[in-house]
């Protein structure tokens, strides 16, 4: 007997889909445009390494992102039809595929929903003028009221959202670009003060590859939309590698650029640079700024609504979402959802070795997808469990050669998920393969 998720699942005719350009394309793009991905990009990088090199690391870290994490899901949605739900069962089997990758992308998505809750929140605020941080009355009363919001239009009404995502992209393009142009002079004139490039190279990628880990896996559902597979890798290549490079790059060297320009800047987030060099504009940035967040926030909300509405029909997909929304958004008014780094260290140890587990399964069986596996795939879970130990390892009580040469982990326990699947697979640890039903 296969679950419903699967006997359900009709697959997404070619006459339904698209050329990349109008949906895998900005889709990701959109995903990297969002001020929540680079507002820390400086953070621990420009002081260590050259301009150069920073961006050097930033466009490695998207074509690894492309190549490694989402290519292989992404084939296997645009082969079958199937979302991530479906093709999951391949990797983790029929019953392992509730928890991985249906109900563990759910819940993180709920810890995306909380980190664009908390931006979106201290932006309006700051463009309304005001300096309330979190657990302030007007920033928790501001942070439910955009957070319920969001969720209830993600449940109800994405398809809105999706027709105008495409063009909300351009505003924090323009804003970079404008930003980047007003701090240009001080770019030449930067120096890293502490200069360790194996350590600016290192973080670069783990905290780029980090954010993406689970965008890798929802490849699958972009690939659904690919009339085949020349649609993968341009939509890919561009809404992934190509858009990393942009909006992370524009936003390093503008934090570089504008410490040199203005001394009253003290640290490295990107919003600092806004707020000083965006002069007269600042507060309508960031206004902008909250704007260009509405497809981001919908999005999560939309993708864990069908994470909890697959895996646990029998609660009603609303009250699931909202339920999960409001969580979040106790994350964001707390003020939890500001530590990204951490947080961009278990997404990635998280999924990293699913998208690693994922690509081995999509090789060893000839580059297809296999289709559902029986029970539980105890090839996946062992290649899960040693991938995301090996994804945490720097960031346990260990020695500092270990949390220095550990990194990026994001990126090992990548490759361990898919050694260790490889080797399990071998050893006949695969479940036989279930027929599908006809009509799917």
């Amino acid at each position: 007997m296969l679950p419903d998720y699967i006997v359900k699942a009709s697959p997404n005719p070619v006459s339904n889909r698209a050329p990349w350009w109008t949906n895998t394309g900005p889709s990701y793009a959109g995903v990297h445009f969002w001020i929540a991905f680079y507002n820390m990009i400086a953070v621990g990088t420009i002081t260590r390494g050259s301009l150069p090199l920073c961006l050097f690391a930033i466009f490695t870290a998207g074509l690894l992102s492309w190549a490694l994490f989402y290519y292989a899901p992404a084939m296997m949605g645009m082969k079958t039809g199937f979302s991530l739900y479906v093709v999951g069962s391949s990797t983790f089997g029929t019953r392992g595929g509730y928890a991985m990758p249906g109900l563990l992308m759910g819940l993180l998505q709920v810890g995306w929903f909380a980190v664009g809750t908390y931006f979106a929140t201290r932006f309006m605020l700051n463009a309304a003028g005001s300096s309330a941080g979190p657990n302030t009355l007007p920033f928790v009363l501001a942070g439910f009221a955009w957070g319920l919001t969001m969720a209830y239009i993600g449940v109800k009404g994405i398809g809105y959202v999706a027709k105008v995502a495409t063009f909300l992209n351009f505003i924090p393009l323009i804003m970079l670009v404008y930003i980047f142009f007003r701090v240009a002079p001080g770019i030449p004139q930067h120096v890293p003060s502490e200069p360790n490039s194996f350590i600016a190279f290192t973080f670069m990628l783990q905290m780029i590859i980090g954010f993406f880990s689970t965008a890798g896996a929802a490849g699958a559902d972009f690939g659904t939309n690919s009339r085949h597979a020349g649609d993968v890798r341009w939509g890919g290549f561009v809404g992934i590698t190509l858009s990393i490079f942009v909006a992370a790059g524009l936003a390093l060297v503008s934090v570089a650029g504008a410490r040199v320009l203005y001394p009253s800047i003290q640290g490295f987030h990107y919003d600092e640079v806004v707020a000083t060099a965006g002069g007269g504009l600042a507060s309508a940035m960031f206004l902008l700024f909250t704007l260009a967040s509405i497809p981001s926030a919908c999005f999560c909300a939309f993708i864990a609504s069908n994470s909890f509405s697959t895996m646990i029909p029998k609660v009603p997909r609303l009250s699931s979402t909202m339920t999960a929304a409001v969580i979040a958004i106790i994350l964001a008014v707390t003020g939890v959802a500001e530590n990204l780094v951490e947080f961009f260290t278990i997404v990635g140890a998280s999924f990293g070795p699913i998208c690693g587990a994922m690509a081995a399964d999509y090789w060893l069986s000839g580059k297809k997808w296999a289709g559902p596996r029986k029970g539980i795939n105890w090839a996946g879970y062992g290649a899960w469990a040693a991938g995301f130990l090996v994804g945490i390892l720097p960031f346990l009580p260990v020695s500092e050669q270990v949390k220095t040469y550990g990194q990026p982990a994001v990126l090992y326990s990548f490759f361990t998920g898919f050694l260790v699947y490889t080797i399990l697979a071998k050893a006949g640890l695969e479940p036989e393969v279930v027929e599908l039903p006809e009509r799917a």
